[in-house]
């Protein structure tokens, strides 16, 4: 092994172990049986009594913490939907060469992934308060979606690259309607990518925070808020057990990412 590889794999190394090491931090502290955030001697010592559940039964019974999960499922299933629908038939006019201003059209599509977070939930919110949609469960899925759809068109797009567009012309010259053609052909061959972005749509905005603090109300409230409203306001280590559970869900997601990747990849070896 060359001294660059070597050199290569150590800088991935420790760039990696900069972004676990916080998590490897949060979760054993999320069964801590004290109110602190820190290491308890029982917790260092690896005594049972200092581990507990009791912060997990506290979110569990807690019915803030209730209502915000139903309002991060509710809001995050409604946006992914219409992230999903939008960026799919965005990336099926997008990858046919005849289509214009492609360029164009494309910057704009994923202009929200490179504009800072702040400056495009402060301008949603001038603009949804002008339509009565701050402050408002709609308001919020929209706004979420506008997010999710750039997530869901680089995936698309990608999966279409391959995609043999003689497939389509074949199902239309043999008089399926257009509607059929996509659900029977073009949809099963694309699903590894469009179900990939609908989970990077989903995960955009079950951890989105600042677009709900500007548009979100009282009613509104999803769990990354509720986290963010107990750092300030009452710090609890039920912060760290929401979390920990956070973090799994993103792990079961990226496992479920990389599996469509894979198969992906194997269906384009078949054809």
């Amino acid at each position: 092994m060359t001294p660059w590889r070597i050199l290569t794999r150590l800088m991935a190394g420790i760039a990696l172990l900069f972004l676990v090491a916080p998590l490897l931090v949060i979760i054993p502290l999320s069964f801590n049986a004290e109110p602190f955030f820190t290491f308890t001697p029982k917790m260092l010592a690896f005594d049972p009594a200092g581990y507990s559940l009791r912060w997990y039964r506290a979110i569990a019974d807690d019915p803030v913490w209730s209502q915000a999960l139903a309002n991060s499922l509710i809001i995050g299933g409604a946006a992914t939907a219409i992230a999903t629908v939008l960026g799919t038939l965005a990336a099926m006019g997008l990858a046919r060469g005849d289509a214009p201003f492609k360029g164009l059209i494309m910057g704009l599509i994923i202009s929200p992934m490179i504009t800072p977070i702040v400056i495009s939930a402060a301008g949603m919110y001038f603009f949804y308060s002008d339509l009565r949609l701050a402050q408002t469960h709609l308001g919020l899925i929209v706004a979420h979606a506008a997010l999710g759809v750039p997530f869901v068109v680089i995936t698309v797009t990608a999966s279409l690259t391959g995609y043999d567009w003689n497939l389509s012309r074949a199902g239309a010259s043999l008089g399926a309607p257009p509607l059929v053609t996509f659900f029977r052909i073009t949809l099963p061959l694309i699903l590894p990518g469009v179900v990939s972005g609908a989970l990077f749509a989903f995960a955009t905005s079950f951890d989105e925070v600042v677009t709900v603090l500007f548009l979100g109300g009282p009613d509104q409230v999803t769990i990354p808020r509720k986290m963010w409203s107990g750092i300030r306001e009452q710090i609890s280590p039920a912060i760290l057990a929401a979390a920990t559970l956070l973090i799994c869900v993103a792990i079961v997601l990226l496992v479920c990412v990389e599996w469509l990747r894979r198969r992906g990849e194997r269906l384009a070896t078949q054809r």
